[in-house]
């Protein structure tokens, strides 16, 4: 019986996203979201990163070597389902809540403490959810 606990919770974890959060550092980004892809330096200085890792793809802007903003999308390009949308804002909630502010452009939230939003959309022909962090005002 413990066998076949330990087989059905093995898949369990192998089928559901691996998810790392804004703010963490590139050393744990790549431990968790596996094979990297590619990886390009952009014209502000950050640096995005691609990574696939079983049916997902993460895509990671970092600054600083902080993960400023990842986008998560499934590798045959279908949509992201209802569950897997709300464990990806739920991994990157930090104390916060995330609302619904859905406008005629398309699916938006925003987190409660103001310091975060995802967008749900087309990034490079496969839909995707991203999740940034807001700039923080310079007195904080």
């Amino acid at each position: 019986m413990k066998q076949i606990l330990v087989v059905v919770l093995t898949l369990i974890a192998a089928s559901s996203p691996v998810k790392a959060y804004l703010g963490d550092g590139s050393d744990r980004v790549d431990d968790l979201y596996g094979n990297l892809i590619k990886r390009r330096l952009r014209d502000d200085g950050t640096v995005s990163v691609l990574y696939g890792k079983g049916q997902y793809v993460y895509r990671v802007i970092f600054a600083g070597d902080r993960s400023i903003s990842e986008s998560y999308s499934h590798l045959n390009g279908k949509d992201l389902s209802e569950k897997e949308i709300a464990g990806f804002l739920k991994a990157n909630a930090a104390g916060g809540a995330w609302i619904a502010a859905n406008t005629s452009k398309g699916r938006r939230f925003k987190r409660s403490d103001d310091r975060a939003e995802a967008t749900f959309g087309i990034i490079e022909g496969r839909p995707a959810l991203t999740v940034r962090e807001l700039r923080r005002p310079p007195d904080e």
